[in-house]
């Protein structure tokens, strides 16, 4: 199988490179079980982040990222935007976002109302594995400004293909599209 080799700040990883169903090679970045990798970016993106109020993050692969960054930064709580409503989600906010470059599919994104209250009036730092076609950011952007919340930063581990011209966001390294 090839691999790409990407740098993020100190941190080599070994990238497996994956055919999507639409043609395209990607160089498939997966937080999921890697600890180390997690940590690592985790600690690197919470020095970016650092004047955030609140984090946001979608589910899955956001997850333990943002949970090393909250700890970094002494935040108690983060909101996540799960991708299915659950039934702590009643009275919460909905999105609809286009298709990303991996899910193929337009999707909902759902925040409870605990979660848009944490946003209500602060600083929200979103924060993500990967950005691609940018359009699960889209969605945490809306919810974000449903909530009454400030977008402050957008930080991702990585950029990938023409995302990595963006002058809106901020990440450790970039992948191209294969």
């Amino acid at each position: 199988m090839k691999h790409f080799t990407v740098d993020l700040n100190g941190f080599t990883a070994e990238l497996p490179i994956l055919p999507l169903p639409n043609g395209v090679n990607i160089a498939f970045f997966n937080l999921h079980g890697n600890v180390e990798l997690t940590e690592h970016c985790g600690k690197q993106l919470a020095k970016l982040v650092s004047d955030c109020d609140v984090l946001l993050t979608a589910e899955s692969k956001g997850l333990q990222l943002t949970h090393v960054i909250a700890r970094e930064l002494g935040h108690k709580f983060y909101a996540v935007a799960r991708k299915s409503k659950k039934l702590y989600m009643q009275d919460g906010l909905e999105v609809t976002i286009n298709s990303s470059i991996t899910t193929g599919n337009p999707q909902k994104l759902y925040i409870s109302k605990h979660d848009a209250e944490l946003l209500r009036g602060k600083k929200v730092g979103i924060i993500d594995d990967v950005v691609s076609t940018g359009n699960s950011l889209v969605g945490l952007e809306e919810l974000v400004e449903l909530s009454g919340g400030v977008i402050h930063k957008k930080a991702f581990v990585l950029a990938e293909g023409a995302a990595a011209e963006r002058k809106d966001i901020c990440y450790l390294g970039v992948i191209p599209l294969l």
